[in-house]
């Protein structure tokens, strides 16, 4: 039996279908909130004020503060002070997967309760109780943050998330897609075979594989349309819930290795590649990792559908490879020193690290 466990199965109460917003009132009220401070974005706030008019309406005191884009620990620090100063005792984040991780955070350092209202999916971070940190340029901390708290409610609207931008979903898509390749190779091995909890986030990893490939470019099409179809429901869901749940039960058995460790190491030492989202980078991260894996028929019969939605293959794709030796040394040594990487049953070391890159390039680029 594995010992060090933990499940964060995700937050106590979800709902996406038309109209769900209009209940965070009673939630609310379920909570007891009278003081209640609202993260939100920019142009995603535009697009979200028309769905919150119940909220906004409450008799109570409610402070509205817009986030500066990162979720640093110096904007964490800075919305710790607003709660503090402000005797908050409710937070609401109102944006995508950035503002989501800067809400968990700060919540953490106050001790505060909250509830998150993604205006996009592009990633599990509102349902994931953790925070990926990044330095205020928009480079990335290469550290995340866990929590042990959940968010209270995560709810939103498809009608809400259906207006935002499609090369977002895409990102999502790709991230989600990630679930199955970074978890896969733990989670196939005989001591997880019976393990309740880590077989429950395979099976539910294998549900974002399958249905990513097969109605990802229906739901991307239907987005484009404006049409809030079945496909576009259900992948939007499965990318910042169901996605997020493979984390919850499995831990950091079923979190991310290979794929997100190569994230944030090109995030933290190549600045051109800070244009591309989040997603974006980790769809590369795949096929790192699979190259990693020497699984080079796996990445054939994934080129198709990366070229269909215009995913990055390769550094070279994203015009920063060949690169100097000591800035692939700085990243090598980044990915080889995240202890998640090393929980892979490969020999995982800066040799083995350096030539996956290497030969990935070589691959790709034949």
């Amino acid at each position: 039996m594995i010992k060090d466990l933990n499940v964060k199965v995700g937050p106590q109460f979800y709902r996406y279908s038309e109209g769900a917003i209009d209940i965070v009132p009673e939630l609310l009220q379920e909570h007891a909130a009278s003081r209640i401070l609202i993260v939100h974005g920019d142009i995603s706030w535009e697009k979200a004020r028309p769905f919150l008019t119940k909220v906004m309406n409450l008799d109570k005191e409610i402070i509205y503060e817009q986030y500066h884009g990162e979720c640093s620990y110096n904007e964490s620090y800075r919305i710790e002070d607003i709660i503090n100063k402000n005797k908050i005792d409710f937070v609401i984040g109102v944006g995508g997967g950035k503002l989501s991780d800067l809400v968990t955070y700060a919540s953490h350092l106050t001790n505060t309760q909250f509830g998150l209202i993604p205006t996009l999916a592009s990633n599990c971070a509102p349902w994931a109780p953790l925070s990926v940190m990044y330095k205020d340029n928009g480079l990335a901390e290469g550290k995340t943050e866990h929590v042990k708290r959940q968010a209270a409610f995560l709810i939103t609207d498809p009608a809400l998330v259906i207006d935002s931008p499609v090369n977002y979903f895409i990102a999502g898509i790709a991230d989600t897609l990630a679930k199955w390749y970074e978890s896969d190779l733990i989670l196939e091995q005989e001591e997880f075979s019976n393990e309740s909890f880590p077989q429950m986030a395979r099976f539910a990893a294998r549900m974002c594989k399958e249905k990513i490939l097969t109605e990802s470019e229906k739901a991307i099409a239907d987005m484009q349309a404006g049409t809030i179809s079945e496909e576009f429901i259900r992948i939007s869901e499965i990318i910042f819930a169901i996605a997020g749940l493979v984390g919850g039960l499995g831990d950091k058995y079923a979190r991310n290795t290979a794929a997100h460790a190569v994230h944030d190491a090109i995030s933290a030492y190549l600045p051109a590649v800070h244009k591309y989202l989040h997603g974006e980078k980790v769809a590369y991260g795949i096929f790192y990792q699979l190259a990693l894996e020497k699984k080079w028929s796996t990445i054939d019969e994934l080129i198709p559908f990366y070229e269909t939605l215009h995913l990055p293959k390769s550094l070279t794709e994203m015009g920063v490879y060949p690169m100097s030796e000591s800035t692939l040394k700085n990243i090598v040594q980044l990915i080889d020193g995240k202890q998640k990487v090393h929980l892979l049953p490969l020999p995982i070391n800066e040799e083995t690290l350096t030539t996956a890159l290497i030969d990935l390039e070589k691959y790709i680029n034949q």
